[in-house]
């Protein structure tokens, strides 16, 4: 799948000008992230970088927000950038965010998921962030043969919304934990009684990745491209979107 960020994106717009515009293009952006982390220092360290609209900057905060920003660093905007094209209007933000969800999720990589695969050819795989006790998180898992007869190869992270250390984060953790953790996650799903288990588990860490990506709640899924549909779909719907029926 081919992936290429806004940054990508800017610096091969970048690289068409003499070096003078790089060295300034440089100072610029180095100077508009000084001033935020001076003025708003609980915006942590920032990253930023020139957008496709003129004299306006995007910033990335430590946290992943995305805020943009006028060339003297003077003037805030916060919500997503539109751009209009010949084929309708593009979010740009968000196109940006999906890319940094392939890259993240790449990154972390699928050791530890729980997975349900594909019947026969694999056509697409998903990745879904979910809480065993969530409601529409165990109807999607309903759906899941439904979605593994289409092709679709469902990878479960942990994301018990309570947090660390509650009985939901403790299940997950026991169905990872379980010698069949995909009969686990069933039982679990189905509302039936898992043993509690203990167990070197990368349940914190997918947690912990759930924030990065930026899930705000259940069930979270994430589509080979980046872009995430918040909430439950049923299986045809989904598969319809993805361009498989």
């Amino acid at each position: 799948m081919k992936k290429m960020t806004r940054g990508f994106v800017s610096l091969a717009v970048m690289s068409l000008l003499p070096v003078s515009g790089l060295a300034l293009a440089g100072e610029t952006e180095d100077a508009i992230a000084e001033k935020l982390s001076r003025s708003l220092p609980a915006l942590g360290d920032v990253t930023v970088r020139p957008t496709a609209a003129s004299g306006l900057y995007e910033v990335v905060t430590a946290k992943g927000e995305r805020v943009y920003t006028t060339e003297g660093g003077d003037f805030l905007l916060t919500g997503d950038m539109l751009q209009l094209t010949s084929g309708g209007l593009v979010n740009v933000t968000e196109a940006a965010r999906s890319a940094e969800r392939v890259s993240l999720l790449d990154e972390f990589g699928a050791d530890g998921v729980i997975s349900f695969p594909a019947n026969g050819e694999q056509k697409a795989v998903i990745s879904v962030f979910t809480d065993i006790d969530c409601p529409y998180c165990r109807k999607l898992h309903n759906e899941v043969p439904r979605l593994n007869e289409l092709g679709i190869t469902v990878h479960y992270y942990g994301f018990p919304r309570s947090g660390p250390g509650t009985p939901s984060f403790v299940k997950y953790e026991s169905v990872w934990c379980a010698d069949d953790s995909m009969a686990a996650m069933d039982a679990a799903k189905g509302g039936r009684a898992v043993e509690t288990l203990s167990c070197e588990n990368p349940v914190e860490a997918q947690y912990r990745l759930g924030h990065e990506v930026g899930v705000t709640g259940t069930p979270a899924i994430i589509l080979e491209d980046g872009k995430m549909v918040r909430g439950y779909m049923p299986a045809d719907q989904l598969a319809q979107g993805m361009g498989l029926l």
